[in-house]
């Protein structure tokens, strides 16, 4: 027999696992969602909108096994809400990938109320939802930080998404550093322009699909195989920063 070691890496497998997934309805989240329970993985999802989650829940059924639950992680107690839920359901996770995000515009754009959102959707509880999910995950797992290009790409038509991007990027290297010694992985995943509804309505699906199929957009999917790759490398290795960006895309 064709001795192989050191053909390739051993690779953890995802069958049995369990993944918390903030965001999990529509996008991104979604994506991540159904690959993920494909592979074996028991997956709790949350969305504003219940008939996304509806929706969501039927791919992921469809897949694998998968639960999930409708709230606005702005609210005062919605990040406590969800992983309440979640661990009544998983009893625990080893995964957690913090995705759910609104767009955000130019600060001179942008109303006081609406930047407050923002900054607790996309910040805020990207922090409480990370911070929660250290306490459920204890010595051993995985956090997954969905951010953007847009950390790196500043523009003036996006400065408060723009600035809450990097901060997370800067949160995440620090994260890893914190939290690698007490057994918890840490990566960031940092997607370029990606169809789906967060880019309604400066473009619509028929103008996604183009840029797609002209390679000037990522599908979903893209990013979903992207953590796929996080989740499945040894327990030794992080990667810390993973950026995807479409081969064609133009200059911002």
């Amino acid at each position: 027999m064709t001795d192989r070691r050191d053909a390739h890496t051993n690779q953890p497998g995802l069958k049995g696992r369990k993944a918390i997934i903030t965001g999990g309805t529509t996008g991104i989240g979604r994506a991540i969602a159904v690959l993920l329970a494909s592979e074996g993985v028991e997956v709790f999802v949350c969305g504003r909108d219940a008939d996304h989650l509806g929706d969501a829940l039927a791919r992921i059924r469809e897949v694998g096994r998968g639960d999930g639950i409708a709230l606005d992680l702005a609210d005062e107690d919605g990040v406590e809400r969800f992983f309440a839920a979640a661990a009544r359901t998983l009893g625990a996770a080893d995964s957690v990938i913090v995705n759910a995000a609104v767009p955000a515009e130019g600060l001179s754009t942008m109303s006081a109320q609406e930047v407050r959102y923002a900054v607790a959707t996309d910040f805020t509880a990207y922090l409480l939802s990370t911070h929660a999910a250290v306490d459920m995950l204890g010595d051993h797992g995985d956090i997954v930080l969905i951010g953007s290009m847009s950390a790196h790409v500043l523009g003036g038509g996006s400065t408060v998404y723009a600035g809450m991007k990097a901060g997370i990027a800067g949160f995440a290297e620090a994260l890893r550093r914190e939290l690698g010694p007490k057994g918890i992985k840490v990566s960031l995943v940092e997607p370029g322009k990606t169809g789906a509804d967060f880019q309604y309505p400066d473009i619509p699906s028929d103008r996604q699909r183009a840029m797609i199929h002209d390679e000037t957009m990522l599908r979903a999917e893209d990013i979903a195989v992207a953590v796929h790759y996080l989740l499945t490398q040894p327990r030794r290795a992080v990667v810390q920063q993973l950026t995807i960006t479409p081969r064609g895309q133009e200059q911002e």
